[in-house]
């Protein structure tokens, strides 16, 4: 295909707006429609972490040691609720099915040039005009009640260096890591503080992504619902509000609702709704970086003078109201490990749908239909992986070839 001279662009997250930023610089004119408003989905209330380091596939064999009973418990960590629904038993015995050590070291390996160029892109966005800032996580803690609890991520961290991916990391006591965290209670035991990471406020950035692609000229049409999508002679209609407009290219990057219209242009892995929370309350001294406690799967990232806490792997759909329990199951777990928290104070009670895929992997690229590309489908990691994937996926666009990156992830696998 000739390169296009104009792209739309659905959703404005972090995957849809990187994209729209990157096409621009190359020169081309883009049109971003949302339904919505800017970060309206799981691009806001996520905890904000720039991780590359433990970006990994969400299917692994520690899933299938929960057993289906804890599965089906509303306080577990991972959640699914009863269900008939046919294309949530569909997603969840492929992913039952891919959580194996073999599908994890080969899911690992795809994600590896992602994850090596994950916060160089970020980089460049911010020396490009965002005006927003990424901020070290030099106190980066995962925090363990014992020394054998830790020994699970010690495993992981050894099968990422396997993989091929290096992440420095410090083993520290329960004392060592209170005295870089004091928000830390006595009940923690053993820590491990990751090295080279970063953080965000995940809604504040994509807002200021939003305004720098305005500035650069992108069209953003919010409250804008595409309700058709068609290929037609050389290019693509969008029916946005009942107003067909022709573009060369269309990208879809409707995170979680990405299936909807994906089916129709050739892409058949079911992408579920992992749905996690958060809120946020005040805290007498904030850690100058996130704290994680994996065995409750509980994730706390400062974020100004509050903490955000965030938790959950439900999976159900995506318009499903918040769910109270989830909260209180989120505050019972991460009670006991904290201290100077007034976890009853809560503000701004969240609930977004991260896209999950079967196969741990996002997809990117082009579809069967011409001119059709998807972006989406990044589990946990949309905010990580966000702006990598929109600048390989405006490459593959503009050039009209493959990108090599971007082949394990190929949306019609």
């Amino acid at each position: 295909m000739q390169g296009p001279a104009d792209v739309a662009v659905v959703g404005a997250g972090m995957v849809g707006l990187a994209t729209a930023w990157y096409l621009n610089e190359r020169g081309v004119r883009v049109t971003v429609y949302e339904r919505d408003h800017v970060a309206a989905g799981s691009s806001w209330g996520n905890a904000g972490w720039l991780t590359p380091g433990i970006a990994t596939p969400l299917p692994e064999p520690a899933v299938l040691r929960y057993g289906l009973k804890a599965l089906l418990s509303p306080s577990s960590p991972v959640y699914v609720p009863p269900s008939a629904d046919p294309r949530l038993l569909r997603f969840l015995t492929g992913f039952a099915r891919h959580s194996t050590a073999k599908h994890w070291a080969r899911a690992m390996r795809a994600l590896i040039p992602l994850n090596d160029q994950a916060l160089g892109a970020f980089d460049e966005l911010t020396a490009g005009g965002v005006d927003a800032v990424t901020r070290p996580a030099d106190a980066f803690l995962a925090a363990y009640r014992t020394e054998a609890e830790r020994r699970v991520l010690l495993e992981e961290l050894e099968l990422i260096h396997r993989s091929g991916q290096d992440i420095a990391f410090d083993l520290l006591t329960g004392e060592e890591a209170r005295g870089i965290a004091p928000s830390l209670s006595p009940a923690v035991g053993a820590a491990i503080r990751l090295r080279g990471q970063r953080f965000i406020d995940p809604g504040s950035f994509v807002h200021a992504l939003g305004d720098a692609v305005r500035k650069q000229g992108v069209e953003l049409h919010e409250g804008t619902n595409v309700m058709d999508i068609r290929p037609e002679g050389d290019g693509v209609v969008v029916v946005g509000n009942g107003r067909p407009v022709h573009h060369d290219r269309v990208v879809l990057a409707t995170g979680a609702w990405l299936g909807s219209f994906g089916r129709r242009f050739g892409i058949r892995l079911v992408v579920q709704a992992g749905r996690g929370y958060s809120f946020s309350v005040p805290i007498e001294t904030v850690p100058e970086g996130p704290v994680y406690f994996p065995a409750q799967r509980v994730a706390c990232t400062p974020l100004g003078e509050r903490l955000r806490v965030a938790g959950m792997m439900e999976f159900r759909k995506p318009e499903a109201p918040l769910d109270q329990r989830r909260i209180q199951a989120i505050v019972d777990a991460a009670r006991p490990l904290l201290t100077g928290v007034d976890l009853d104070s809560r503000q701004d009670e969240w609930v977004g749908s991260r896209p999950v895929t079967r196969d741990g992997l996002p997809l990117i690229g082009r579809t069967h239909a011409p001119g059709v590309y998807a972006a989406g489908g990044h589990g946990m990691w949309g905010i990580t992986l966000g702006p990598i994937t929109g600048r390989l996926l405006a490459d593959a666009i503009v050039e009209g070839r493959d990108v090599p990156e971007l082949a394990p992830f190929r949306p019609t696998r």
